[in-house]
């Protein structure tokens, strides 16, 4: 059976067939509703049923409480409905015309930056291209049916490889590239996806925020931007545990000396051994004090769940950032299957 869905307030409508979640359905059909994950633990896609019932799915319970669900939220990269819908949530229009396409891509070059951080470049065939907005992320296809989701860290401009930065989290992607992966090996993947990228269309100051391999799409953002001349005052706030997790640290005092990007590096669990004499504590505390007030400003967050979350609650709540301009990506681990 399929049901229609009513967008509101654009009153765009389009029909969920049987099996598939209301994010599936509208994608389907070329309307674009903000989502990230697309498995239940990052919240993006949340939004509101105004009229009709749901089956809510399997999710994260940080990314839909009792209270809010209570309310009429639903996660709808999770939900189905079970009646005729009529639903209030954000459509994105800059990615509606960008092909989400299955293609492979074979390994050209595996640098491992850190003792567990892999950087791979991969190259799509001579006659293919994808096109992507900066920030996006790519899903590798496993033959086991699993994906692994991947952010772009080059800039759409900058394609001649896909820039993958690989944390080995102990998951069977990770261990595969880590311990058994060889270049020349051929990958599929599907892509490119999210809503995560810059918004051109402001003049606002932009704060960008990363945490471990949240880096990689705040990387395709900033080359991004330097490419299409954007004058907007850019700072870079970089967090990891250690030294050895600012893998790209280089490159980051590069933007900063020769474009002018303000760059703050912080560590929370620095050792002896590095040295540290910068800013220590959660990365997103060092954004708030030395910007107490966000109110005129933009950010974009990407990296571990709880300082995304954590960054989301505190600067809406004691910085003035208007809710909607905090634009995330979190690395969220997949719904864990029932027993």
């Amino acid at each position: 059976m399929s049901y229609q869905i009513t967008i509101k307030p654009s009153n765009h409508v389009f029909t969920v067939s049987a099996g598939e979640t209301i994010l599936e359905a509208a994608l389907r059909e070329g309307f674009v509703i903000a989502y990230g994950c697309r498995n239940g633990a990052c919240g993006t896609c949340k939004g509101k049923v105004l009229e009709g019932t749901v089956d809510y799915g399997k999710y994260q319970e940080h990314a839909l409480p009792e209270a809010e669900k209570k309310l009429g939220m639903a996660l709808f990269c999770q939900a189905k409905p079970l009646t005729d819908l009529a639903i209030e949530c954000r459509e994105i229009g800059a990615v509606r015309d960008i092909q989400i396409r299955t293609l492979p891509c074979r390994v050209q070059k595996m640098a491992r930056v850190a003792p567990n951080v892999m950087v791979l470049h991969v190259r799509l065939p001579a006659n293919e291209r994808l096109q992507f907005l900066a920030g996006q992320y790519i899903d590798i296809l496993m033959k086991d049916g699993k994906r692994r989701s991947l952010s772009m860290a080059n800039a759409p401009h900058d394609d001649t490889f896909l820039q993958l930065h690989l944390r080995n989290y102990g998951g069977p992607f990770s261990d595969y590239v880590f311990t058994r992966m060889k270049e020349k090996e051929i990958l599929r993947f599907e892509g490119p996806l999210g809503t995560f990228f810059l918004r051109e269309d402001s003049d606002k100051p932009i704060i960008l925020l990363a945490s471990g391999t949240g880096f990689a799409p705040i990387k395709s953002i900033m080359e991004h931007a330097r490419y299409k001349g954007i004058e907007r005052p850019m700072t870079l706030y970089w967090g990891g545990r250690t030294r050895g997790d600012l893998y790209m640290n280089e490159l980051a005092e590069k933007w900063q000396l020769e474009h002018g990007i303000r760059y703050v590096p912080v560590l929370s669990e620095a050792r002896p051994e590095d040295n540290w004499n910068g800013r220590a504590g959660f990365v997103h505390r060092a954004v708030m004090q030395d910007l107490p007030d966000l109110s005129g400003c933009q950010v974009y967050a990407c990296g571990a769940p709880v300082m995304v979350e954590a960054a989301h609650r505190d600067f809406t709540a004691l910085c003035g950032l208007p809710e909607d301009e905090f634009f995330s990506d979190a690395f969220t681990p997949a719904v864990p299957a029932s027993d």
